[in-house]
């Protein structure tokens, strides 16, 4: 596979120390650790949301931490996809109008092969479908579930057909039920090309990860490879990613 993502040496003040890993095409990457790890301060500099004190980061050909604000906010939008914990619905937008607004300002942004407001809105929802939240494009946030919200800012980060997906606590704020169901979306994504890279407290969202970094003190201290092909099940994954973890002195 090629190597699409690469973090050298990252440090950010006191949070994170000399942090180096590569993600390839395709791959499903977890980033796991206890809490004040420094995992959401790990992905935000990866992503160009905030900038490291020392260290690079490269995003294919492109060295992402040297570019201008602009650049990097530019980059975000048309090469990277984004899904929170937070959801950042806009509350007077319904569900659909939500999910085209990335679309709509990548399409400015264009100076030429722009797309008209209809074929944005057929992409949205053809999105929408594969999520199975079609018939929600009318509701505003407060008449869905949390899972089916979730879902639409899946269809979010994928308007502008992201080279890589960043992932925050993305089910944290779910019920166990909601979370298995998102999860199951990242997966058929991931599954269909899309690279994802994933921060997460859950072993059972790590588990089903291509590889699983334990983040602490700012420092990676160790990396376990689940594997894309397997013949283990769901739960043996599950059980041998925990039994890692307490190694890790999780």
């Amino acid at each position: 596979m090629k190597e699409l993502l690469r973090v050298e040496n990252l440090c950010k003040n006191q949070i994170l120390n000399h942090v180096s890993f590569t993600v390839e095409e395709g791959e499903m990457v977890a980033i796991m650790g206890p809490s004040g790890s420094g995992k959401s301060t790990l992905l935000y500099n990866v992503a160009g949301m905030d900038q490291p004190s020392e260290g690079k980061v490269w995003l294919s050909e492109q060295e992402i931490t040297k570019l201008s604000e602009d650049d990097k906010a530019s980059l975000r939008l048309h090469r990277m996809g984004f899904v929170f914990q937070q959801m950042n619905m806009m509350a007077n937008l319904n569900i659909l109008d939500n999910i085209l607004l990335p679309a709509m300002q990548a399409n400015k942004d264009k100076k030429e092969k722009r797309k008209t407001k209809a074929e944005l809105r057929k992409t949205a929802r053809e999105w929408m479908e594969k999520l199975s939240i079609s018939d929600l494009a009318e509701r505003s946030i407060t008449q869905v579930s949390g899972g089916q919200l979730q879902r639409a800012c899946i269809c979010r980060s994928m308007m502008n057909e992201p080279e890589i997906l960043f992932a925050d606590e993305p089910t944290g704020a779910l019920n166990k039920g909601a979370a298995g169901e998102v999860m199951n979306e990242f997966i058929k994504l991931n599954r269909q090309g899309t690279t994802i890279l994933i921060v997460t407290h859950d072993s059972k969202v790590a588990s089903r990860c291509n590889r699983v970094f334990y983040l602490l003190d700012g420092s990676i201290r160790g990396e376990l490879v689940l594997g894309k092909v397997t013949s283990e099940t769901e739960k043996q994954k599950e059980e041998r990613l925990n039994q890692w973890l307490m190694e890790m002195g999780w």
